[in-house]
């Protein structure tokens, strides 16, 4: 059975209060493929009243129950894994690799890495006379994006469970269908009734009623610095913890020892994956002013190698964005790039060559881009690069952080101690030295306007539990 026109609240999937079709578009077709229904505050305040009264016997579980609940939820994902790999490539235009290698792969990654990081973990400890608790915080609101979607549900949903939280999911509207098949997967992994528990609609409908509600005790939210401007104030007269991972505008640093064609490459690749849909992407690329000539042939030459075309074609390297309004936010930024004077290398306005249908964007490179310019500073959430130039690592530093976000910077350097010395003064919640491979237990989240707080491994169960002291437990 069909599960696209309903929630799952309490263990089942139930109609919603007052039924809102809504299209779900395939971005490679622009056509509706099918169609979800969008909630409301009475469905927010079912899935709130099931999450709450599963609490109090779920937040005692032992964390020997919890881990064997997590391996039963592995368990079923990687039984699902196709079906959650089709559909993030149907609604949101990943590359069938991409989907497969990426998308769904790093939601096995994290339920793993939380199973590992919760066999590990102490939830107590004496000091002195004193016993230190973490317990659940309550029940948890958790708003998600589109971009990588299974990604940023597995990394909320995984670290609730381990400590013992339940919890309401809002996916985002856009690409919902990954999200029912991970309510199916927490069904068949026998997830007590009430812990998990999805609702699907906007912001406005679900989003807020989230947000506001008084038996939420925190909201989890990723998404824009705008949308989570909003949710900060709607949760603020119910002083619920707030978490959020925002946008981000990364550097990536190239310093002079660097082997430039080889820095360049594998910028404009980690620029461009998932179609330029990833809040830490790479977007800001600083060369040597020297070097700038040189940049600019190596980032042509790796742009124009990109492959776009639909996502289920053989050897397809970048597919679709994901919706009509995010083609057109980012074709204004690149006429903005063009009518500010930067120069554009390669790419631009429009549709790549023989594609006339399916929101696809021209992998562009944007040259001699100064600070001040909207493609420098505005998050373009795009497959849109801007090459900026510095003479000296103090003004790469200083430009480097000179930006509203803060969540990912890049150094590439043949001197791994100056690399080392660079990344300690970003101002950034991550720093990657040299294209790393990627850490699942690393903390993952930004300073300044990219947020607050951490997700991913022992951080991110960190943040859903609260710290209780127990004073005169012990004999002094």
């Amino acid at each position: 059975m069909s599960h696209e026109m309903q929630f799952y609240i309490n263990g089942e999937w139930v109609d919603p209060v007052v039924p809102r079709p809504f299209d779900v578009i395939d971005p490679a077709t622009e056509e509706a493929y099918t169609q979800i229904s969008l909630g409301s505050g009475a469905d927010v305040d079912r899935a709130v009243a099931a999450a709450r009264a599963a609490f109090p016997a779920f937040s005692q579980t032992s964390k020997q129950e919890r881990v064997e609940l997590l391996q039963r939820i592995l368990a079923a994902f990687k039984a699902r894994y196709a079906d959650v790999a089709a559909a993030i490539t149907q609604e949101m235009g990943a590359p069938t690799a991409l989907a497969n290698q990426a998308q769904a792969a790093i939601g096995v990654g994290h339920i793993s890495q939380m199973i590992a990081v919760l066999e590990n973990f102490s939830f107590e400890h004496p000091q002195g006379s004193t016993l230190i608790i973490k317990e659940p915080i309550g029940v948890v609101g958790m708003i998600t994006p589109w971009n990588w979607p299974i990604n940023q549900i597995t990394c909320k949903v995984c670290p609730a469970i381990a400590a013992g939280c339940t919890m309401v999911l809002k996916p985002s509207e856009i690409a919902p269908i990954d999200a029912i098949i991970f309510a199916e997967i927490m069904h068949e992994a026998g997830v007590p009734k009430g812990v998990f528990n999805l609702v699907n609609g906007d912001g406005p409908g679900v989003g807020t009623a989230l947000s506001s509600h008084p038996d939420i005790d925190m909201i989890s939210f990723t998404g824009s610095s705008r949308a989570g401007i909003l949710i900060a104030k709607s949760a603020a007269d119910t002083i619920k913890r707030v978490h959020q991972e925002l946008g981000g505008k990364s550097a990536n640093i190239l310093l002079d020892d660097v082997d430039l064609s080889q820095a360049v490459r594998k910028g404009v690749a980690d620029c461009f994956q998932n179609s330029g849909q990833s809040c830490n992407a790479p977007t800001r690329m600083f060369v040597p002013a020297a070097l700038n000539e040189q940049a600019i042939t190596a980032a042509k030459a790796a742009a124009e190698a990109i492959k776009v075309g639909p996502p289920t074609a053989e050897g397809t390297m970048m597919g679709p964005v994901v919706s009509q309004v995010q083609y057109d936010k980012i074709q204004g930024l690149i006429q903005a790039g063009i009518d500010e004077g930067a120069t554009l290398v390669t790419g631009g306005t429009g549709r790549p060559e023989g594609l006339n249908r399916g929101y696809y964007v021209r992998p562009t490179v944007f040259a001699n881009v100064t600070p001040q310019m909207r493609i420098a500073r505005e998050e373009i959430f795009g497959p849109v690069l801007a090459i900026l130039t510095y003479n000296t690592e103090a003004d790469v530093v200083a430009e480097a952080n000179n930006t509203v976000y803060g969540l990912a910077s890049y150094v590439q350097s043949g001197d791994r101690a100056r690399a080392q010395r660079v990344a300690r003064q970003m101002r950034s919640g991550n720093v990657y030295i040299n294209y790393p491979a990627g850490d699942l237990n690393a903390p993952f989240g930004g300073y300044k306007q990219s947020g607050n707080g951490r997700e991913w491994g022992q951080w991110g169960l960190e943040e859903f539990l609260e710290i209780k002291g127990i004073v005169g437990y012990a004999a002094a």
